[in-house]
């Protein structure tokens, strides 16, 4: 039983991990998008987009400055890699953690 229990935990943090990088990637893509658009700064939703996205931009652009090029950045393709890279292999292996200790109690 407490396997069975272990693997339902488990399931429950990957769902949750899962749905916070899915919410995450929609707030860097309307931030992207605002920044097209040139919205007003002062806006509550404009500057939620920036003070959400900005941090893990500015770690990226200083990490990797080479994607800042003739004002084209490419950050946010790295942070949706990186989004993509732990979806596929720590959300993935959290669900399949979870089904084989719950079928291991069976």
């Amino acid at each position: 039983m407490p396997q069975f229990v272990l693997g339902q935990f488990i399931d429950a943090v990957a769902s949750i991990l899962d749905w916070l990088l899915t919410m995450y990637f929609w707030i860097l893509v309307l931030s992207i998008v605002v920044s097209w658009v040139n919205a007003d700064a002062r806006n509550p939703f404009v500057r939620f987009f920036y003070a959400a996205t900005d941090p893990v931009l500015y770690q990226v652009r200083r990490r990797l400055p080479f994607l800042v090029a003739g004002g084209l950045d490419l950050s946010p393709l790295v942070v949706f890699g990186g989004i993509l890279l732990v979806r596929v292999v720590v959300v993935q292996s959290l669900y399949q953690l979870a089904v084989q200790l719950r079928l291991h109690v069976a």
